[in-house]
Order: structure tokens, then C-alpha cells, then sequence
């Protein structure tokens, strides 16, 4: 397995809570790939206690909106890691700046392993968060993981779905998806040549005065001091331009109604994704005979980054997450 090296200062987007223990750990999953995360113990814990492993946005690392969902749930009595997927962040894995439906699945699996050995959790008693593309993401773990007992996705994208259709569906073509295609498979060839993959950039750097609100608004979140880390890809070159490559024919949803497990799925009603919640929603429940156990939480006003950090408006219903994992936790 790898050995990381992993920074031990304090280098988060939002402060430390003296109600909590914070530690890194790693674990590995089953490609081999050790990952890297931030454990939050609330302080003085007595016995096993629920755990629930968190990760997300798409693109960011565990140090921004993972990590404070991760410390602020501890804070309310879970043990927690917020962790960083493949080829990311302070995870192992080469190439870097890589994404795939399949490990990235398999990351959440492995953060599941990692938690059901350690003496202070109930392995009976592991949730799991998604933000942003990994909303999407721990969706399809929760359809496949049968001990995942509760799943939350906030603010979410179906990077399947974005990939192949483009922004509000706008590409959903045959001939826009074939130019797409085509276009990454003729950048493989130069990747090739160089021995290197390019990068397709990040948050866009100025921001353009006739840019499209949700552009304005992850410029907000990852190029300002609110939200900007030197590790995050999207607060600096972004992806790989063929890193995403295999979403684009690879629906991670198509089993979503098979969950049977507990599901909160949390939008903002002004978020420019807001239409990924409602319809993984509406196909969630279609022909489940487990519907009692799944929610779909609109926050009225709220923006796509809103759930990242609060926005300022503290829009995230962490009074609600809390009430959601201690009943089906």
C-alpha cells in the first residue's frame, strides 16, 4: 500500500471546534489506493458510538465542505471522517486528477470498511454523506452497500447524467454526446504523446462579467477566501480535460430504486442543480415498496453553494441530519 504523507497543521476553510478530537487516518480500498482523511470524535464519547463517513463537492477536498459537515455532525455525537477520493487531495493514486464512477464508488465502500473495524463505532450503525457529484455518488453506494443503514445527499449532481446531457440537459444528443466523445479521444492521443495528461482548469479565474450565475457562484466558494484550497482541483486546474471520461455512458442511478435504506436528499430551491435532487428523487421512490424511510428536503432560497458552508444564512438543516441519523442510525 502507499505511505502518504499527510499535513498534521490545521489547514481547513473553517475554524476548529474545541468539541471534537481531530486526527488523520488512512485506509485502503480494493484497487490498492490508500486514502487519506480527518477524523472528528466528539470529546469525552463513551462506548461504540454511530459513525458516518463524509465526502464531496466534486472536485473539492476533505478540508472544505466535507470536513465541516463531517466536524459539525460530530459535534452532535458521531464520529465522523470526511475523506478524499482517488487520485485526489492528499489520497494516493496515480495518475492524478482522475475520476471514476467505479472507485469513486468503491472509496465510500472502503471509508464503510475502515469504519466498521474501529473499537469506538457500532458497525450496525454507519451513514454516509454526499455533496455536490458525491450526493450522486453515495446514492449508488447506498444501492449497493447493504450496510450502509442511512445516506444523505446534499446538493447533488448526477455526474452521469451532467457528463452525457451537459448543464441542463442541453446536450442530450446523440451527435452532442459523439463531439464530446470525439473530442476527449483525439486529447487522449496528445495526453499520450506528452506522457502527461492536461488539465481542463478550474473555476474560472477571472470571472467574466456576463458569466451564468452557478459560475458566479462556485467562483464565490473556491477562487475567495470562503472556501479556496490549495489542494482543491476546482479551486485551481481542475480535472483532468479526459479525467471524467467514463461517466459519460455509465448511469450510476439505474438501481436507485432498489434502496431500501434511508435516504435524505437536501436541495436548495434557487440551486442551479436543483432539478438532479428532484428527479433522483421522483425515480428513488418510483415502484420502491421502501418509500417510508426517504425524503426530499427543499431549502427554500438557498443557492447550489449555500449547502456547501451555509452561505452565510446557515442553510444547512444540520438540526434536521442530526434528527435524520439518530433515528435511522
Amino acid at each position: 500500500m502507499e505511505h502518504l504523507e499527510l499535513t498534521q497543521e490545521w489547514d481547513k476553510v473553517f475554524p476548529k471546534s474545541d468539541k471534537v478530537n481531530h486526527s488523520k487516518v488512512t485506509f485502503h480500498n480494493r484497487y490498492g489506493i490508500t486514502l487519506a482523511a480527518d477524523m472528528y470524535v466528539p470529546k469525552d464519547a463513551e462506548g461504540k458510538l454511530p459513525a458516518i463517513a463524509v465526502c464531496g463537492p466534486f472536485g473539492a477536498v476533505k478540508e472544505q465542505a466535507a470536513g465541516l459537515y463531517a466536524q459539525t455532525m460530530a459535534k452532535r455525537g458521531f464520529l465522523t471522517i470526511a475523506f478524499d477520493p482517488s487520485y485526489t487531495g492528499e489520497s494516493g493514486g496515480e495518475p492524478r486528477y482522475m475520476a471514476s464512477p467505479d472507485i469513486n464508488t468503491e472509496d465510500y465502500q472502503a471509508a464503510v470498511d475502515f469504519l466498521s473495524v474501529q473499537e469506538q463505532v457500532d458497525a450496525e450503525k454507519i451513514g454516509i454523506i454526499g455533496i455536490c457529484g458525491w450526493g450522486g455518488m453515495a446514492l449508488n453506494v447506498a444501492a449497493l452497500d447493504t450496510r450502509i443503514k442511512a445516506t444523505v445527499a446534499s446538493t447533488m449532481y448526477d455526474m452521469t447524467r451532467v457528463n452525457a446531457n451537459g448543464y441542463f440537459d442541453s446536450e442530450a444528443s446523440a451527435d452532442a454526446r459523439y463531439a464530446k466523445k470525439a473530442a476527449m479521444n483525439a486529447q487522449r492521443i496528445v495526453d499520450y504523446k506528452n506522457g502527461t495528461y492536461a488539465l481542463g482548469g478550474g473555476v474560472v479565474d477571472p470571472l467574466p462579467e456576463d458569466a451564468p450565475f452557478f459560475v458566479a457562484d462556485y467562483y464565490d466558494y473556491y477562487k475567495t477566501d470562503r472556501g479556496y484550497h490549495k489542494r482543491s482541483l476546482n479551486s485551481n486546474g481542475g480535472w483532468n480535460i479526459v479525467g471524467c471520461m467514463s461517466f459519460m455512458n455509465q448511469p450510476i442511478l439505474k438501481y436507485s430504486n432498489e434502496i431500501r435504506s434511508a435516504v435524505l436528499i437536501i436541495h436548495g430551491e434557487k440551486a442551479h442543480s436543483c432539478y438532479f435532487g428532484r428527479d433522483a428523487y421522483a425515480d428513488m421512490i418510483k415502484d420502491n415498496p421502501y418509500t417510508d424511510n426517504k425524503e426530499l428536503l427543499i431549502i427554500p432560497e438557498a443557492v447550489h453553494t449555500d449547502l456547501y458552508d451555509g452561505g452565510g444564512k446557515d442553510a444547512i438543516p444540520f438540526d434536521k441530519l442530526e434528527q435524520f441519523f439518530k433515528e435511522y442510525l
